[in-house]
């Protein structure tokens, strides 16, 4: 048997250092609004607001500790408009080590490191790009 979810990720949590410094870093290089937690065990928490809030795939940040160095885990976000335009945000709210963009059947990315060094890529998909079906 053969599990086949609808979304093979279901939540996203990303370790940094300053809640609200790391915020702002997210929502100006993704454009997606940010929900602050307070009163969630055992701290803190800026949840993702995507297109079904409270549904779907989505993740958050939360006080921890980041690989720093770009080694740990990437996690991929979603952007809009082209991804130059993403690139430039990026580095203007504080990313560094750019790879060059990477074009894939469903779209385009780049990787890079947030302020905390976390690695992240940011994505800009193809809107007639279809894949990961079974073959």
């Amino acid at each position: 048997m053969t599990y086949r979810p609808e979304n093979a990720t279901v939540w996203i949590e990303i370790p940094v250092t300053d809640l609200d410094k790391a915020m702002e870093f997210y929502s100006a290089t993704t454009g997606m609004a940010l929900n602050k937690v307070t009163d969630m065990e055992p701290n803190p928490i800026a949840m993702f607001v995507n297109e079904t809030e409270g549904k779907g795939v989505a993740g958050h940040l939360y006080p921890g500790k980041p690989a720093g160095d770009g080694s740990g885990p990437t996690v991929h976000l979603a952007t809009p408009g082209k991804l130059e335009a993403t690139m430039d945000r990026v580095k203007e709210a504080g990313g560094t080590g750019f790879s060059p963009i990477i074009t894939i059947p469903p779209g385009r990315f780049f990787y890079c490191q947030d302020p905390d060094g976390n690695s992240v890529s940011f994505f800009e998909t193809d809107p007639d790009a279809t894949y990961g079906a079974a073959t």
